[in-house]
């Protein structure tokens, strides 16, 4: 592939004529092209907008909604406020997309059948099992008492803030929690060559598991299964066979029937 650049001489910028212009031409291999930019496009999507980190279990939209409630003071002890002012807020200083993607976000923090342990209190209808939620300008929400487990001590420098989308604010680049979030919810998101899909855990038995692997650093998968035998899904079921689950456990990759 050839790229052509054109540029005009000192003193003649002005000027119309070709003649005028020096030719230089770039000649660029297609191949190491594509692959470059395909690898940033696929580094942006990963980490701007799939996956969920893994100190925080939470995706950027998410982290941004939960840090943006935090600074409104929408405490679990405050009154609720209409969602479409909490989307309002986030897409307007931190998120640069739109205002759907940022209230499905939302809502599906605040379903009890989404989320073991569901990080945001809503106020109306925010969905079932068989239908949509309402439009934002119809509920209303505020910080579930476990979100404050993941936002408190901002103000303490626990963790880095970085620039927003436009550079005039800063956000945290991972939120200080205090419980293993991504495990206690899981997390589903498909980014560009890769994918993930995490089962929710049972709350007290995740703890209960941490507490152990940090007494006994060298504990084996199976001294940390008598504490988490398996997964504890939201809407209920029975999981049939553990050796699936055991699988996922040692090595990241197996399934399970419900």
């Amino acid at each position: 592939m050839a790229r052509r650049q054109t540029t005009p001489p000192a003193g003649k910028a002005n000027q119309d004529s070709a003649a005028d212009f020096v030719e230089n031409i770039v000649d660029i291999d297609v191949t190491s092209e594509m692959e470059g930019s395909f690898l940033e496009y696929a580094y942006s999507v990963i980490y701007s907008r799939a996956l969920p980190d893994a100190r925080d279990g939470l995706k950027p939209v998410q982290r941004r909604i939960l840090y943006m409630m935090s600074e409104m003071g929408l405490r679990p002890d405050r009154g609720h406020v209409k969602s479409a002012r909490v989307v309002g807020e986030v897409m307007g200083k931190l998120h640069p997309h739109g205002d759907s993607a940022i209230y499905d976000a939302m809502v599906r923090m605040a379903q009890d059948f989404s989320l073991r342990l569901p990080l945001i209190d809503g106020h109306g209808n925010f969905g079932s099992l068989d239908d949509g939620p309402a439009a934002p300008r119809y509920t209303e929400a505020r910080l579930a008492a476990a979100a404050l487990t993941l936002t408190d001590h901002l103000d303490e420098d626990v963790v880095d803030f970085v620039p927003n989308y436009d550079n005039q604010l800063t956000q945290p680049e991972v939120l200080p929690a205090a419980f293993p979030n991504l495990l206690v919810n899981g997390a589903t998101g498909i980014a560009v060559g890769m994918a993930t899909n995490m089962a929710p855990h049972n709350l007290a038995e995740v703890v209960a598991a941490a507490r152990h692997l940090i007494a006994q650093p060298d504990a084996t998968l199976e001294d940390i299964m008598k504490f988490v035998p398996g997964p504890d899904l939201p809407t209920g079921g029975r999981i049939v066979g553990l050796d699936g689950i055991r699988d996922a456990y040692a090595t990241g990759r197996g399934s399970f029937k419900t």
